[in-house]
Order: C-alpha cells, then structure tokens, then sequence
C-alpha cells in the first residue's frame, strides 16, 4: 500500500497559517481514511473513521482542507485498519516550516527519518540496510534530522562519534536544549535534533535494540552511516 505510489508518501512541506487542501482518492480495496498526526486541526478533518468521518470506501474521493496551525515535524498516515495499511506502507510526512524560525533550528541540511517496524520489516524511510541511504555533510556544517515512529516498538536511535541536539519534541520547541548519543523515539512521537558535524569519517548510526540492526549475518534493518567529508 502506498501514497502516491511510493513509501513513505510524498512529503508535503508547507508555513505555518498556508490553506492546505489534501484529495484522497481511494484505489485500495478496502476502505481508509487520513489522519494529520500532530496537527491541532479542527475537528471535522481529524481523519478517524466512526468517530469524525465514514470511511472512505474503495473508488470513492475525499477532500481534507484546513488552515495549518502548527509549526513542526508531523506526519500523515491511515487511521483505518491501521496496523496493516500503516505497516504497509500508508505513512508520510508533513513538515510545517514556523513564520519565524529560531537561531538554533537553522541548519545546512534537513534530514528525515520515518521509523517503521511493520509488515516491511525494520525499515528508515521503508528501506532496510544495506538499501538505506547515508547521511552527507561535510565537515562545519549543521544537520537537523527529524526523526518520525510510525511503528509499533520504541527505537531508540544512536549516532557514533557524535552528539545530537534535542531542539524539538512533537513539534513543540524544548524549554532547553540538551544533548545525547542515543534518543528513544517512541510510536507516535517526532523528535529534532541537530548535529554539529566537526569530525570527519563514515559514522554508524543505527537503532541500538540491537535485534532491530544486527543478526548473525551481520547488519541489517535499521542501519545508515552520516558521512562527513572533509571540506
């Protein structure tokens, strides 16, 4: 199952107060629905069949339209039979940039990590190692990555080499930011961190339930490298 023919969905990235119209046109067989996880949307366009909407039934069309309220990393994803059309593949982004940013979130590159242990295995951005793509950088740059669980485990995410910076939780900006190496990310929450790439080399960076990234064959799953070259 899939957006748009591919997983994770199209990334829909908008500012905060633009007027967002979402089509939902169903050619699954089965009926579903989209749920903006993290939005403070009103009411009517929550997305969870039987209690906002009827389900959107195979062939049928449904619109979502609101004004975006919040700014921050969230997602989009099925609200119906989800523990299958999620695991499948029915996930996605949805990035709101604020009107005024912070000093602190400003970076080089933006990074996104949409977290799955569904029916595609464990999987960054519905792909497993080796088949993941490496983080780039070079070296003095800032990188933000934006982790995102649409799974059903906790994973807790580790960078060698490095530190990250927690500047964001659920969207919402930390009281303080704090540093670590290695940052649960649990089913449903979004996290922001930056990292400040002053070391140069290929650095794992894997989920540390270790089950989840390594076998008797060796790595697997949910494996990458950031690769900071030398400027």
């Amino acid at each position: 199952m899939a957006y748009n023919d591919q997983v994770p969905g199209p990334m829909i990235r908008v500012r905060e107060g633009d007027h967002v119209r979402v089509v939902l046109k169903n050619e699954l067989t089965e009926s579903t629905a989209i749920h903006f996880h993290g939005l403070e949307t009103s009411n009517e366009v929550d997305g969870v069949p039987f209690i906002t909407q009827p389900p959107v039934r195979p062939g049928e069309t449904h619109a979502y339209e609101f004004v975006v309220p919040n700014s921050g990393s969230h997602m989009y994803h099925s609200h119906h039979n989800s523990t299958k059309q999620v695991g499948l593949g029915l996930l996605a982004a949805f990035i709101v940039e604020p009107r005024r940013p912070r000093e602190i979130e400003k970076a080089d590159r933006d990074y996104l990590f949409v977290l799955n242990d569904g029916l595609h295995g464990y999987t960054f951005n519905g792909k497993r190692f080796p088949a993941t793509e490496p983080l780039l950088a070079k070296v003095g740059e800032k990188i933000r990555i934006r982790y995102m669980n649409e799974g059903m485990m906790i994973h807790p995410m580790h960078l060698h080499g490095l530190h990250m910076t927690v500047i964001d939780k659920d969207g919402w900006p930390q009281p303080q930011p704090w540093r670590c190496d290695t940052l649960n990310v649990a089913p449903g929450e979004r996290w922001d961190v930056i990292v400040d790439c002053t070391r140069p080399g290929t650095w794992a960076f894997h989920c540390h339930i270790l089950p989840h990234a390594e076998s008797d064959h060796g790595m697997f799953g949910m494996v990458t490298a950031l690769v900071v070259s030398k400027a």
